[in-house]
């Protein structure tokens, strides 16, 4: 069992109240829990089916050095990178989103 946080923004209602069933959601958006592997990945493929056109950042406790892992979807500047070996986030410039 870890720490799991999963916050979302513009997702659907139906993603939502599936959150809801296995996190305890401490502010719009936010959903926290203890979760094993197996429910995380879970939690993963219903946020991948039922995402719509929001964007999701799952974050979960590991035995790494910076103590966590990560993984998103969806449109958002906030871009994970990867920098020898370190999960770091990259902002894309707006004049970059502007152009898409």
């Amino acid at each position: 069992m870890s720490l799991l946080v999963v916050v979302t923004e513009d997702v659907p209602p139906r993603l939502r109240g599936r959150l809801a069933i296995w996190l305890l959601q401490v502010r719009a958006g936010v959903y926290v829990g203890d979760v094993s592997r197996r429910i995380r990945e879970m939690i993963w493929e219903q946020c991948e089916a039922f995402c719509g056109g929001g964007n999701i950042a799952m974050i979960w406790a590991t035995g790494t050095e910076s103590g966590f892992d990560f993984q998103t979807m969806g449109t958002n500047r906030r871009v994970p990178v990867d920098l020898d070996g370190m999960r770091l986030v990259s902002f894309t410039p707006v004049e970059q989103e502007q152009d898409n």
